[in-house]
């Protein structure tokens, strides 16, 4: 593995390009006003699959854990030993799907949390981890989402035989909502009752943490959090819908710049990148950035996204490419190779976030700040050089 020097070497170098800037302050911030929202005894997870939604597990990590959260939160085993190995050392719950008898072994090694959906995965488990120690998994239950935990209406099978098994314990109960974002909370307000329902019909003991509610859930009710939230988007201070932002007072934490690498001057009429799907219609100044689909910008948004140059937003124009679009800087005097441009963040007054790229796309903002891909460095900001260190993956 790279070490902090050589890995901030090389950042500065990839920076005469594109780079992703990670601000840690604003994790911290988010962090400390989700937590004011909950009681002092209900735990706050952060969800830093996806490599922290495209912002570096590790960095967000421990930026998170140092401004109250308690647990972690990633969808695979490779996820989680990237954390033990960064020597985080604070409980981490894998969302996703286990099944395989070699998996339940490497769990305990790294002590990882697992997450049990069905009768045959909790035999594997107890199987597999043999006379060991008993494993303390975490039950999921199928409320409404229809993706992974046993059905509500067939909860008691899987709660009644991870009681008798041996090698296993219960660490928590949990579920998960589908339409929490949705202002129209009928759905929402269903899968709460089914959840309740198990709890009472399976005779849930109160010592045994239950866990519901992500982003939107939690700014929603203060009911629907339990022992502990689930925080994935707001973390990274983006809000999980319109309607939901007076609840909360957010910072985003990612910003992606690049550099001009050309600037040249083309007369009227001049095809502009793959397929001429722009053509100027006037003589034009236009310049060349380094920055493309195969990092994260989606080739979709091809002459239909704004770039910020000097506080200005500027057009991009033609097909994106996979290492470079192109923009026109016509407005812009003296325009230089090497200037910084804001692809996604604030300049000045102006700021362009993920939510912007997905209104366009008809997507959603957590797909744009996944895209953004590992050859882009993340350089952290926020903080002083030391605890910039102190953050940095190992």
């Amino acid at each position: 593995m790279l070490s902090w020097e050589l890995g901030s070497s090389i950042a500065r170098m990839q920076r005469e390009r594109a780079w992703v800037e990670v601000n840690v302050g604003a994790i911290g911030h988010n962090i400390r006003q989700i937590r004011a929202l909950l009681k002092a005894e209900t735990d706050l997870m952060a969800i830093v699959k996806a490599d922290a939604y495209g912002h570096g597990a590790v960095t967000v990590a421990k930026a998170a854990l140092s401004a109250g959260a308690t647990w972690l939160g990633v969808a695979t085993i490779p996820e989680g030993i990237e954390l033990r190995e960064a020597d985080i050392d604070a409980p981490i719950l894998i969302l996703g799907a286990t099944n395989l008898p070699e998996q339940v072994q490497t769990i305990a090694r790294w002590r990882l949390s697992p997450t049990l959906c069905t009768p045959k995965q909790a035999m594997v488990f107890s199987e597999a981890i043999g006379d060991t120690g008993a494993l303390a998994v975490h039950l999921k239950i199928d409320t409404g989402m229809s993706r992974l935990g046993m059905r509500w209406t067939e909860a008691v099978e899987l709660l009644e035989l991870v009681k008798r098994l041996p090698n296993l314990k219960i660490a928590s109960i949990y579920s998960h909502f589908a339409t929490a974002d949705d202002p129209d909370e009928t759905i929402m307000r269903e899968q709460h009752r089914r959840f309740e329902a198990v709890l009472k019909n399976c005779r849930i003991p109160d010592n045994i943490p239950r866990h519901f509610a992500n982003s939107a859930a939690t700014l929603t009710d203060s009911n629907l959090q339990y022992n502990m939230v689930r925080t994935g988007l707001i973390t990274y201070g983006l809000y999980p819908a319109p309607h939901l932002k007076d609840k909360i007072d957010l910072m985003p934490a990612l910003q992606v710049k690049a550099r001009l690498t050309q600037v040249k001057k083309i007369p009227a009429g001049t095809g502009v990148s793959y397929g001429h799907r722009f053509i100027s219609d006037r003589d034009m100044t236009i310049a060349v950035i380094g920055i493309g689909y195969a990092d994260g910008i989606p080739r979709r948004l091809s002459n239909q996204m704004n770039v910020l140059i000097r506080g200005q937003r500027i057009q991009q124009i033609g097909s994106i490419t996979m290492d470079q679009i192109m923009v026109d800087v016509s407005s812009i005097p003296d325009i230089q190779e090497g200037e910084v441009v804001t692809i996604l963040g604030r300049d000045r007054s102006e700021s362009i976030s993920a939510d912007d790229w997905a209104e366009t796309l008809e997507t959603i903002s957590w797909e744009i700040l996944c895209g953004f891909k590992n050859r882009l460095p993340r350089v952290i900001v926020g903080q002083s050089a030391a605890v910039a260190q102190s953050m940095a993956p190992n």
